[in-house]
């Protein structure tokens, strides 16, 4: 098939593309890059949804005579011979230059075939599995419902008139993404463009541009909006008056307004700018951070690491609760709640400072699952007196920075800002995550331990980070210079 061919039809995989982004799919057609490294998680990703593909073809070859399709042709072959599962179909449907490449084609009583892929999550990608799927449905050209092998076991199906909306807004925009010359006019999206390939492409375009959505707060919905009453860039926003913008349905108030205003004046000069003074509680700190897994058999999201930095907050004052697989879950859950109160007897009026709403939200979630939410312990951590303690909180309240996100290294590495760099710069959470299956499936227990000893260094540096966090909030709370 030649290069012009290829890029002339439209495959159910370029759905995973053009949901993220247009022009991303516009590349992939007209520039795309050939050989992309994914990163360790994704990469883990990867092999864990080849394992999965393994095990429903292994159940699948149990129940019926699999046959394997090697090309279109052979897969029409095996249709018309009445192959009960055929295992890497291809559809082709030349006149819309259509192809799709279904994981299984299932007869059923009727002698008609479904598709069927093998995902090990449906709520993640689900838009792009519905479009995926939906072709399928349309190569095969009947109504039958599509099936999904799920990660923890379950079948789903999919079908519906969402499902048909969804795929012919696809197939009618790759179509005419196909003929366009140009690339399509996008926003920046941090979640979106940071993890493309082709950003290196694009981000000097939107930093030339002084594209308003490279601002932390002004999504690609609020830079349309802004664009309509002539704030097309960010030096126009910086400039901007707050009581003579009008409300708009992402800008509705006058705080909202001045963060934007301001946030752009701040990614314009580097200064760091104050709303409000900075009020952080009293008492002895501890700093908390968890690391969880959601990739568990069960899909339930398990806490293999609840960390602490308590005084004197140095490298030997970093305590932590270990749980070494989803069996160990209660316990590990219980020894958590077990170091809470060990903390309540040790200190007076203790504040446990954590970095986002992720730490309570876990702790909410650990109650529901063990119906704890009635224990003294629980009940103190989540009650009106709660000494959890959000440090985002009055970043976001009071402070504006000269950054695009405003997560825990974006601040803390930032020399400009906390200054605090990780031992291990790779490190992360789905790194963590990664290094964490990797113990997992480590029969060698030297090199077992020093894949546990590399994450509790990291979450060391993430408490520590927080730590150091604080103390810098402390030092900017005595500055008297807001902004009226």
């Amino acid at each position: 098939m030649s290069g012009t061919t290829n890029r002339l039809l439209i495959r159910a995989s370029d759905a995973t593309s053009w949901v993220m982004c247009i022009r991303r799919a516009w590349f992939d057609k007209h520039q795309p890059i050939t050989e992309v490294k994914p990163d360790a998680f994704m990469q883990f990703l990867f092999e864990a949804g080849l394992a999965h593909e393994a095990s429903v073809l292994k159940r699948l070859s149990e129940q019926y005579l699999v046959c394997r399709a090697n090309s279109a042709e052979h897969t029409l072959e095996l249709m018309e011979q009445g192959a009960q599962v055929i295992y890497q179909g291809r559809l082709v449907d030349s006149e819309m230059n259509l192809i799709g490449y279904p994981d299984f084609l299932i007869r059923n009583e009727n002698g008609l075939y479904q598709a069927a892929d093998v995902k090990l999550s449906l709520s993640e990608n689900k838009k792009t599995t519905q479009i995926q799927l939906g072709v399928y449905r349309r190569l095969l050209k009947n109504d039958l419902p599509a099936i999904v092998y799920l990660g923890d076991n379950r079948i789903a199906q999919l079908t519906g008139d969402d499902v048909d909306v969804s795929v012919d807004q696809f197939l009618a925009s790759m179509k005419q993404l196909i003929t366009d010359a140009q690339p399509p006019t996008v926003r920046y999206s941090y979640s979106r463009c940071e993890t493309c390939p082709y950003i290196n492409r694009c981000l000097p375009e939107f930093v030339r541009k002084e594209e308003t959505s490279l601002l932390y707060g002004v999504d690609g919905n609020m830079a349309d909006q802004l664009a309509q009453i002539d704030i097309s860039t960010i030096s126009q926003l910086a400039k901007s008056d707050a009581a003579f913008i009008p409300d708009l349905p992402h800008l509705r108030n006058e705080r909202k307004k001045t963060r934007a205003i301001v946030q752009a004046q701040s990614y314009l000069t580097g200064k760091i700018f104050q709303l409000e003074p900075i009020a952080l509680p009293e008492g002895i700190w501890i700093h908390f951070d968890i690391e969880d897994d959601p990739m568990t058999n069960s899909r339930v999201r398990h806490v293999y690491l609840w960390g602490f930095l308590v005084p004197s907050y140095t490298k030997t004052s970093f305590e932590y609760v270990w749980s070494d697989n989803e069996s160990n879950d209660y316990q590990g859950w219980i020894s958590f709640l077990q170091k809470i109160e060990d903390y309540r007897h040790r200190y007076t009026s203790i504040v446990i400072a954590h970095y986002s709403n992720h730490e309570k939200a876990t702790i909410k979630k650990y109650a529901q699952r063990y119906a704890m939410g009635n224990d003294k312990t629980v009940a103190w951590l989540l009650g009106d007196e709660s000494p959890l303690y959000d440090l985002q909180k009055p970043i976001l309240n009071s402070l504006i920075l000269p950054i695009q996100r405003y997560g825990l290294k974006d601040i803390c590495k930032n020399p400009n800002l906390v200054n605090f760099q990780w031992e291990n710069d790779e490190s992360g959470s789905q790194w963590s995550v990664v290094q964490f299956k990797k113990f997992q499936s480590e029969s060698d227990l030297t090199i077992k331990n020093f894949i546990k000893e590399t994450i509790l260094s990291y979450n060391r540096d993430d408490v520590t980070a927080t730590r150091k966090l604080e103390m810098w909030l402390r030092e900017l709370s005595q500055r008297n210079d807001f902004i009226d």
